[in-house]
């Protein structure tokens, strides 16, 4: 549980706070290959663990990989539970450009729902993209953060205002710049009206190039469950290192 304090400050910036993620080491043992890559998804077996913190289930139900090579990560309730999902990238790939096709309405996703996009080492060491209002309505949808996002200059919020399912978002790290992006669908060469949000990050806060892993995640903010009470999926065309 997050001390009190951290809690505090959690909801006062809104910056999306989040219990520490598990060493990838720790996590189950189902494999899959998506996008050429194998990837570990992650199970929490019967306790949770961060972010929220939530029960992660590795069920074919909660993540899998359909006939046109689509990542689906899904949140379901089954057996009183409601079960995230969890996907980790078994390698690390260090400075790169990051980039994640998804195919499914972010933009629209339960107020208490979090989808993210990111690489994780620790809570200091963390490059975010992140479909999310955080629990409160009206709240944009969207950002792209570097952690600790308590520090000023660490993040921006946008809306996505997606013109249908296909959009591009990533990252490219490099060592003294992180360059985000957000673009109508599926291109790395959009028109300019096609172009949703674009950031470059030069704070004091650029992770080393170490052992961080890509996840992509699906989650309740604080175990929260969706205020509508159903279940919600996101879907990933592709992914690309560059």
């Amino acid at each position: 549980m997050l001390p009190l304090i951290s809690l505090v400050i959690c909801i006062i910036i809104n910056s999306g706070c989040k219990d520490p993620e598990p060493n990838p080491a720790n996590t189950g043992e189902r494999i899959i290959r998506f996008s050429g890559y194998d990837w570990i998804v992650d199970s929490s077996n019967s306790t949770k663990h961060g972010p929220g913190p939530n029960y992660f289930s590795d069920s074919e139900e909660n993540v899998w990989v359909d006939q046109d090579g689509q990542l689906h990560l899904k949140i379901t309730y089954r057996n009183g539970h409601w079960y995230c999902s969890k996907v980790i990238m078994k390698k690390s790939y260090g400075y790169n450009k990051y980039v994640f096709y998804v195919a499914s309405r972010v933009d629209q996703l339960d107020k208490n729902v979090v989808g993210g996009l990111f690489t994780y080492m620790n809570d200091q060491e963390e490059i975010d993209i992140e479909f999310s209002k955080w629990s409160i309505d009206g709240n944009k949808d969207s950002q792209f953060a570097i952690q600790p996002t308590s520090h000023s200059g660490n993040k921006i919020r946008y809306n996505l205002n997606l013109e249908g399912n296909n959009s591009t978002h990533f990252f490219n790290w490099h060592k003294n710049k992180i360059d985000f992006a957000s673009f109508q669908g599926h291109t790395l060469n959009p028109p300019a009206d096609k172009i949703i949000q674009q950031w470059t990050y030069t704070g004091a806060d650029i992770p080393p190039d170490s052992d961080e892993r890509v996840k992509i995640n699906l989650w309740l903010f604080r175990g929260t469950a969706p205020s509508d009470n159903k279940e919600v999926e996101m879907i990933i065309k592709g992914f690309e290192i560059y």
